[in-house]
């Protein structure tokens, strides 16, 4: 199956799907978000990287910023930070101003550290395989900087995460064309996350007869 123009969602919200279907959800579907010190320093961070007229060669690696991606077969759409072409001998894309020919490697920015979940690596890998389908070839890795530790992480491109960004695509076009945001769970990242406000998981996670609720307001006020 191949997605139309219409049909395509955002490659970002992969990574708020996977961390957290509700989120997803309330950002894509109910067009909600909010701010908070950590969504304000990830966009600083991002803005270091993205920058789309800036193009650098830097011996055998030429540095692309702020690159346009699209897959219609995950329908996904987005904006890779970096792209770097490393210069390789028997296969990749070729440039008219550069001898040979250059393999696409993608690098995320984020602001914190590695995380105990793959949100940060179905990205990338969402991030590759456009590429791929867009200039028909194979990407093996890709990188992810973290800020807080200042270093790139390795991220290989294997079938089980490629399955992953699969899975996760489909479920993410279903939820968003039912139009049906999952109800909340209290979890112990909720406190962190910019939408706590707007999700209101002590309320909307728990069930309870309406008598019940209203006695509650009351009693506070």
């Amino acid at each position: 199956m191949k997605y139309s123009e219409d049909e395509m969602l955002m490659l970002s919200g992969i990574q708020h799907f996977y961390f957290c279907k509700r989120q997803w959800a309330l950002i894509h579907v109910e067009n909600q978000w909010v701010e908070n010190v950590r969504t304000i320093e990830g966009k600083h961070i991002h803005e270091k990287a993205d920058d789309p007229f800036i193009v650098e060669t830097r011996g055998d690696i030429v540095i692309a910023r702020s690159v346009p991606v699209s897959s219609s077969e995950i329908g996904l759409y987005g904006i890779a930070d970096v792209i770097e072409f490393r210069r390789t001998k028997n296969e990749g894309v070729s440039f008219s101003d550069k001898e040979g020919l250059w393999m696409p490697v993608p690098v995320e920015y984020k602001r914190g550290e590695p995380k105990d979940d793959a949100r940060d690596e179905v990205q990338l890998c969402a991030q590759a395989m456009c590429l791929e389908e867009m200039l028909g070839l194979k990407i093996e890795k890709g990188y992810i900087f973290y800020n807080s530790i200042k270093r790139r992480t390795e991220v290989d491109f294997d079938k089980g995460l490629r399955a992953s960004v699969i899975k996760l695509s489909k479920e993410m076009h279903s939820m968003f064309n039912e139009k049906k945001t999952p109800k909340a769970r209290r979890e112990k990242y909720c406190r962190a996350c910019s939408m706590e406000e707007v999700c209101q998981p002590k309320v909307t996670g728990k069930r309870c007869r309406v008598k019940d609720y209203i006695k509650k307001g009351l009693a506070e006020e």
